[in-house]
C-alpha cells in the first residue's frame, strides 16, 4: 500500500504538469479546472502523508530560478568512469564466480544528488570525475528528482539525467544547439538543458532523472542492490537492473542484456549499453581504481555510435616513407565523452570510395571505442579527383604522384591508390624518419622532441642520422639556445651517449625498413642471434624469410629492396662503428627460459593488458620461450585477451584458437 501511495505522487506530479504544459503553452487545456484542483489537492495531501515531495511538484514550482554562472564543486567521492568492452566472453570472464548486477547504461549526463536532513542541498554534474558543476536551480526543471525524502540521514546518488527518444523527436524540430544547428542526439541536448543558467528553460526540454548507485547512505547494508531497492521508498524511480544469482554462461550473459535492451526500447528510455558491476559493497572498494576508471565494473556497448557532422577540409601529412597520408578535419562531435574533430583516411581510394570531398555531411565513429573513424558519407556524387588530391607534396612542393599497389583479398584483385611525395629532401619527410630515430622503441634518445628535431635540422647541424652523435661540435650554440642552458645540454648529450650502448632489435627499428618494428625485430634477433652481420649477410645471400612467423612475401621484399639501396648501407655500416650493439646467443636466452607451457608457442596479445604496454607483454612473452605475433593466423596457438579486444578476437574464434583472459595467462606462465 506504502508503495502504491508513492507511486501515486509521482504519477500525479507528471499528470499536473502535463495539464498545466497544455493549460499555459499550448492553450488547449483536456481536462477541467474542477478536475486539475481536485488532482492538486490529492497530490498536497499525499505529499504531506509520505513526506515526499518530487523537485518539479505543481506544488512548489511557482517559479524557476535563473543564475549568472555555475559554481565548481569537489566530488569527495570520485565520478569515474567504467571501462569498455564490446565482447559478452570478456563480460563473463570479468564476472567470474561473483554475483553482479546488471544495468541500463543510460545515455545522458550523470548527475549527482546530496541531501541532508530529508532536503536536497546540491545537484551536481560529474564534470571531471572530480569537479562538477553546481545545478540545484535547475533540479525544479527536471523530473524524478524528490526535494524532501523521509530519510533524515545524509545520502548521495548518482544517476543520469536524459531525454527520452519519443520526446528528443519532438524537441528536435524547433530546438537548435549554439551553431544555429538541430540537435544530433538527445545526449547532447539533455547535458545542455541541465547545464542552462536559466531553470524555466530547462524545465520545457522535458529531462529526467533516474538513479543509478547509492554513494553515502544506508551504511548497515553491504549490497549495491538493497540500497537501490530503498530509492524507490524515498521517491525515486531507479534505473532497471538485474542480479545474477550464481556464474552465468555467454548465453545466459547474451539473454540477461537482450532483456535489459528490451526493456529499454519498451519503455522509451535511451541506452548505449549495459553495466555489469559487482554487487558486494566491500569486495567492489577491494578492487581499486585507475585515474580514469573504478575496476569493480564494466560496460558493454553494443556498437559503434555514428555522430552526423561535416568534413571542413582534409589535411596531407607527408610520412617518413614519402606516403603523404590524408586526415579528415570535421567539425567536433562528443563520442564516449570525448571530443573529436580528426581521422585518418587511410589512402586515396578510401577517399575515392567514399567520394569526399569538403562540405560533404559524414558519420563518425569511434571504431572499438578507441579509433575515430569516418564511416560514411551522407553527400556522394560530388567527387571530383583532380579537386580532391594536390598535385604537389604540401611540405616541400614537388609534384606528387599516385601510386597503386595491387594485392589479393577473398580470391580477388584489390587495387590501392596512395599519394607519394618521391623527394628524399623533404623537410617534413626528413623530420619524421629523424623523430622515428630517436623515439623509444628505437634509439630512444630523450630529450631530441620533435621540435628540438626541427630547430637542429634548421640550423644545418644535423643532416643524417651519424651527425646526431657529432653534436657536442655545437655545444656552445646550443647552450644558448632560447630553452636550453648547460644542464639541458648536458642532459641531451648524457641521452645520446646513452644509446650508443643499444641492442639488435633497437637497432633494426631505427633504420626503418618498412614493417620491421618491433615483433620482426625480435623475430630476426632469435633467428640470427643479435648479430647485425649474421643478419646482412643472410640478406646478401638472398635468405628467405618467408620461413619466419608472421614474415610474408612483402616484408621479405621490404628487406631485401632496403638493402639494394646504396645510401642505406651506408648508414647502416657507417653508423655501427659509432655504437656498441649487444649481443644474445640463442644458448644465453635459452638458459634463462623457465619450464613453462608456452614454449615455443605463437601468442598474440589483442586489448590492454595491464600493468603491460603493449612492448612490455611481447617482451613478456618472449622470455617465455615464446614467440609473440602481430597477427592471428593458424600459426598461432593462443591469443590473450585484454580490455578492449579488436578484431583480432573474432578473428581466433573463426580459426578455433585457444583465447586466455590476462589472468588466466599469467597463472600458465607462473607469475
Amino acid at each position: 500500500m506504502a508503495q502504491n501511495t508513492r507511486e501515486k505522487v509521482q504519477t500525479l506530479t507528471a499528470q499536473l504538469n502535463r495539464y498545466r504544459d497544455e493549460y499555459y503553452n499550448s492553450n488547449a487545456p483536456s481536462v477541467s479546472d474542477e478536475v486539475y484542483d481536485r488532482m492538486y489537492d490529492e497530490l498536497v495531501s499525499l505529499e504531506l502523508e509520505t513526506g515526499i515531495c518530487m523537485t518539479d511538484s505543481p506544488t512548489r514550482t511557482v517559479g524557476y530560478v535563473a543564475v549568472s554562472e555555475l559554481e565548481k564543486t569537489t566530488h569527495p567521492i570520485p565520478l569515474l568512469s567504467l571501462d569498455k568492452t564490446k565482447s559478452v566472453e570478456e563480460l563473463v570472464s570479468f564476472t567470474g564466480e561473483h554475483q553482479i548486477l546488471l544495468m541500463l547504461k543510460l545515455d545522458g549526463l550523470t548527475v549527482k544528488l546530496t541531501y541532508e536532513e530529508g532536503r536536497l542541498v546540491e545537484a551536481a554534474t560529474r564534470g571531471d570525475g572530480d569537479t562538477g558543476e553546481v545545478v540545484t536551480h535547475n533540479v525544479r526543471g527536471i523530473s524524478g528528482i524528490p526535494q524532501c525524502i523521509p530519510y533524515l540521514e545524509r545520502l548521495v546518488v548518482s544517476g543520469e539525467a536524459f531525454i527520452r527518444p519519443g520526446d528528443f523527436e519532438k524537441l528536435q524540430e524547433k530546438l537548435t544547439d549554439s551553431n544555429g544547428e538541430r540537435y544530433k542526439n538527445g545526449r547532447n541536448l539533455a547535458a545542455g538543458s541541465v547545464r542552462l543558467l536559466d531553470a524555466a528553460a530547462c524545465r520545457g526540454r522535458r529531462v529526467m532523472f533516474m538513479p543509478f548507485a547509492v554513494l553515502e547512505g544506508f551504511p548497515e547494508m553491504e549490497l549495491k542492490s538493497q540500497k537501490l531497492r530503498k530509492l524507490p521508498e524515498l521517491g525515486f524511480q531507479v534505473c532497471k537492473f538485474v542480479i545474477s544469482r550464481r556464474s552465468l554462461t555467454c548465453q545466459e550473459m547474451e539473454e540477461g542484456i537482450g532483456s535489459l535492451r528490451q526493456f529499454a526500447e519498451d519503455n522509451d528510455i535511451p541506452i548505449d549499453g549495459i553495466v555489469a558491476s559487482y554487487n558486494d559493497i566491500a569486495f567492489s572498494r577491494s578492487c581499486g581504481r585507475t585515474g580514469h576508471h573504478y575496476k569493480d565494473g564494466l560496460a558493454f556497448k553494443f556498437e559503434d555510435e555514428l555522430h552526423e557532422t561535416k568534413l571542413l577540409s582534409v589535411e596531407w601529412n607527408p610520412s617518413r616513407s614519402g606516403e603523404i597520408s590524408p586526415v579528415a578535419v570535421f567539425q567536433p562531435v562528443e563520442i564516449d565523452g570525448c571530443e573529436v574533430s580528426r581521422a585518418s583516411l587511410h589512402n586515396l581510394s578510401f577517399i575515392e570510395g567514399m567520394e569526399l570531398m569538403p562540405g560533404c555531411r559524414i558519420l563518425v565513429s569511434k571504431r572499438n571505442m578507441i579509433i575515430p573513424h569516418v564511416e560514411e558519407n551522407l553527400d556522394r556524387g560530388r567527387f571530383v579527383m583532380s579537386q580532391a588530391v594536390p598535385e604537389r607534396c604540401p611540405c616541400c612542393g614537388e609534384p606528387a604522384r599516385i601510386h597503386e599497389s595491387r594485392s589479393v583479398e577473398n580470391g580477388k584483385e584489390k587495387v590501392t591508390k596512395t599519394l607519394f611525395c618521391d623527394n628524399q629532401n623533404c623537410e617534413t619527410r626528413r623530420l619524421r624518419q629523424f623523430v622515428h630515430f630517436v623515439s623509444q622503441k628505437a634509439m630512444n634518445i630523450e630529450g631530441l622532441s620533435e621540435a628540438t628535431l626541427e630547430k637542429f635540422i634548421g640550423k644545418g647541424w644535423i643532416h643524417t642520422y651519424m651527425d646526431i652523435y657529432e653534436l657536442d661540435r655545437h655545444r656552445d650554440e646550443i647552450v644558448n639556445m632560447e630553452g636550453f642552458g648547460e644542464k639541458s645540454w648536458q642532459r641531451l648529450w648524457d641521452a645520446i651517449q646513452g644509446s650508443r650502448n643499444t641492442t639488435f632489435e633497437r637497432y633494426l627499428i631505427a633504420m626503418d625498413i618498412p614493417m620491421v618494428g618491433n615483433t620482426a625485430s625480435r623475430t630476426l634477433a632469435g633467428e640470427f642471434h643479435g648479430d647485425l652481420a649474421e643478419f646482412e649477410d643472410a640478406v646478401h645471400h638472398q635468405y628467405d624469410f618467408t620461413q619466419l612467423p608472421d614474415f610474408g612475401d612483402t616484408l621479405h621484399n621490404n628487406i631485401h629492396e632496403w638493402f639494394y639501396d646504396e645510401e642505406n648501407l651506408y648508414v647502416w655500416e657507417v653508423l655501427q662503428q659509432m655504437l656498441n650493439i649487444e649481443k644474445r646467443t640463442v644458448e644465453e636466452n635459452k638458459d634463462t627460459v623457465r619450464e613453462n607451457p608456452f614454449v615455443g608457442m605463437t601468442i598474440v596479445v589483442t586489448g590492454k593488458v595491464e600493468p603491460y604496454t603493449r612492448s612490455g607483454i611481447n617482451e613478456m612473452i618472449e622470455s617465455l620461450g615464446a614467440h609473440a605475433g602481430s597477427s592471428v593466423s593458424r600459426k598461432t596457438d593462443y591469443l590473450v585477451c585484454g580490455e578492449n579486444a579488436g578484431s583480432k578476437l573474432a578473428k581466433a574464434r573463426e580459426l578455433g584458437i585457444k583465447v586466455l583472459t590476462p589472468a588466466q595467462f599469467f597463472h600458465m606462465a607462473g607469475e
